[in-house]
């Protein structure tokens, strides 16, 4: 009998979670699954994997009553078309987030063993939320986490669950592998401060601009998941100032060049509004040996040890994150340091390591060893 995967993810973009779907997708291929992928149109990470692509009628929307009217339609959508397999044997239902809860109710009822690969925590508003946890928990055989944080705040009573770290793909590794980064800041100028996010006052866009403005001499790249046009506006809705040394980017499907030119990234996303769970942009970043910045809080904090391969920094905190650019501008050897642990630590996150404990979870078999042992740091200090 063959082994069928139905993976479900509702916006497919070029975010983090289609990206760690896309992922799992070529290890379940590699191990001789067939896969059905449910998402929506894109483009994004998801549009070329090597699956059967089924498009789900769903788009996301700034009116929160467009996007909520989205979000049910799709639902009652996926509940219809998981009808399909209602005979299909030895068929997992792989829902990536918590979001795609139609078809995990018409998995249950059909019998099928349901997989959810959770990813958040900041699921607003609240009632949403509590609905997603509740289906879940009535639905799933299994969880997976992609950090302890996480594992540990969103726990479902009753439902086993693991902690499988994400990882990078081997494209991805191997490029920047080649990449011979240099480590004196001195050598290359203008010092390059990098943050890829999506475009939300909560994942501290503004704060990214006031540094900008607070380091003249440095020169500052934001990438954000938006189009050009949403981006304008959006500046000209808050009146954010545009320094001169800040170059603001559309969504991008290739993120090389811009690490190519980075020597530092940020993350500076607001712990009390929205705590990251993990932080792809952070291990990009050390893939290729550049330190980083981020929140003492949640995933970051078992990516980043403090003053060894970056910093944690609250990100309200600007006096402390210029302070710690400028450190890095000006100590060479710190930087140096920082950027060659960096890159080790990156190294630890092996996709195909990654890709058999995600495979051993979806046969309902034990996890192999892990080489990865992040050290959860919560209570960070801020660098000084």
């Amino acid at each position: 009998m063959k082994k069928k995967i139905v993976a479900v993810h509702l916006l497919n973009d070029y975010s983090g979670s289609p990206r760690v779907l896309a992922t799992a997708i070529a290890g379940f291929r590699r191990q001789g699954w067939a896969v059905d992928l449910y998402a929506s149109a894109g483009p994004g990470f998801l549009s070329e994997c090597d699956a059967c692509f089924r498009k789900i009628p769903y788009r996301f929307y700034d009116n929160k009553w467009l996007r909520l009217w989205a979000l049910l339609w799709a639902q009652v959508w996926l509940f219809a078309a998981m009808w399909r397999y209602r005979r299909t044997e030895g068929v997992v239902f792989w829902l990536n987030t918590l979001m795609p809860f139609g078809a995990a109710l018409a998995a249950r009822l059909m019998g099928h063993r349901v997989v959810y690969h959770i990813h958040e925590t900041s699921v607003r508003p609240p009632v949403l939320k509590r609905w997603l946890r509740f289906v879940a928990r009535h639905t799933a055989h299994h969880a997976v986490f992609v950090s302890r944080f996480l594992q540990k705040e969103e726990g479902l009573p009753g439902v086993p669950s693991s902690v499988v770290y994400n990882a990078l793909p081997e494209e991805f590794v191997m490029q920047a592998a080649l990449h011979e980064k240099e480590t004196d800041p001195d050598m290359r100028r203008p010092f390059t401060v990098l943050m890829l996010c999506s475009l939300k006052d909560y994942k501290g866009v503004g704060e990214f601009v006031a540094l900008a403005g607070r380091l003249p001499h440095c020169q500052f790249v934001l990438v954000l998941n938006a189009t050009m046009e949403d981006i304008s506006h959006w500046f000209g809705q808050r009146g954010l100032p545009m320094p001169d040394n800040l170059v603001v980017f559309p969504a991008q499907r290739d993120v090389h060049p811009f690490y190519q030119h980075a020597d530092v990234v940020c993350n500076l996303s607001h712990p009390e509004r929205w705590v990251e769970t993990f932080g792809m942009t952070l291990l990009e970043a050390m893939s290729y040996g550049i330190p980083v910045i981020a929140p003492p809080a949640g995933g970051p904090a078992e990516l980043v040890h403090q003053g060894e391969n970056g910093f944690l920094i609250d990100p309200h905190d600007l006096d402390a994150l210029t302070h710690a650019i400028e450190l890095l501008r000006k100590d060479k050897a710190l930087y140096a340091s920082l950027a060659a642990r960096a890159r080790d630590f990156a190294a630890r996150f092996s996709v195909a390591q990654m890709q058999r404990q995600l495979v051993a979870v979806a046969a309902a078999q034990p996890l192999p060893p892990t080489d990865v042992h992040a050290p959860c740091r919560h209570d960070a200090d801020l660098v000084s």
